[in-house]
């Protein structure tokens, strides 16, 4: 399976711009792919303003990550500031290669360091997806802090989980070393998905989007680029590793 991961530099809160930008940067892709993941609120940065940017189906994001599955006729996934109703996500959607959403996950842990659980509501549930037989497991930025969580997903045998974020410099070495982690404890592949640049509250981010195998070795990280990754997995590697080293199966949930 090959993976496009979309490490890029958000223009702050303005998805006209940079609708255009990821349009650039896909015209220079060169390599075949089965799925590509953009980073956490892929069209505005880590914006607190929710309810301006909110989004129903029917407008920009989910229309131009749609039509963008179907051109490439690839799953997508992509992360969506959600309006159901009145009350606000930040979620990580699915597209199949129709273009049709598969899955919605709702993060679950809130930063509230940054305000996040003020302006947007928790999602209270696991989301496992899947293309054709490979089992994905959906999280956002914060969440890798949480291993409990991805017990969750290492329980229902996922085959990987991704993780979409806006995980800026100065903490960056915890990204790296958990998703190091939650690679290694749950025997599946991790995807991290980070951006690069500047936000609108002067944050700096350097990417670090990275793939670690089930044993954590690490597959790819690229730091401070803006470009699409490629990322080069054997599913297969999942079944070796827990055959043989049978941990999973020794978990005592106390």
């Amino acid at each position: 399976m090959i993976l496009a991961l979309v490490q890029y530099a958000p223009v702050w809160e303005n998805k006209e711009k940079n609708i255009i930008k990821i349009n650039s940067i896909l015209n220079n892709i060169n390599f075949n792919f089965d799925a590509i993941i953009f980073p956490e609120m892929s069209l505005t940065g880590f914006t607190m303003n929710s309810q301006k940017y909110a989004e129903t189906n029917n407008d920009i994001g989910f229309t131009y990550f749609s039509n963008l599955a179907k051109k490439f006729k690839k799953d997508v996934f992509a992360g969506i500031i959600e309006d159901i109703n009145g009350t606000f996500y930040n979620s990580l959607i699915h597209f199949n290669t129709k273009g049709s959403v598969v899955k919605t996950y709702r993060k679950i842990h809130l930063f509230t360091l940054a305000g996040e659980d003020k302006y947007y509501t928790e999602g209270n549930e696991i989301v496992i997806t899947q293309i054709g037989n490979i089992k994905i497991g959906l999280t956002i930025c914060y969440d890798l802090r949480f291993p409990e969580l991805y017990r969750f997903y290492a329980k229902e045998k996922v085959d990987l989980i991704l993780n979409i974020a806006n995980w800026p410099t100065k903490r960056i070495e915890h990204w790296n070393v958990l998703l190091k982690a939650r690679a290694i404890e749950n025997q599946c592949f991790i995807v991290g998905v980070n951006r690069v640049g500047v936000d609108g509250k002067s944050n700096k981010y350097n990417g670090c989007s990275s793939v670690f195998n089930p044993l954590g070795n690490e597959i790819v990280s690229v730091e401070d680029e803006e470009k699409i990754i490629k990322a080069e997995i054997n599913l297969s590697e999942v079944e070796k590793v827990r055959n043989k080293f049978k941990f999973l199966d020794d978990i005592k949930m106390i």
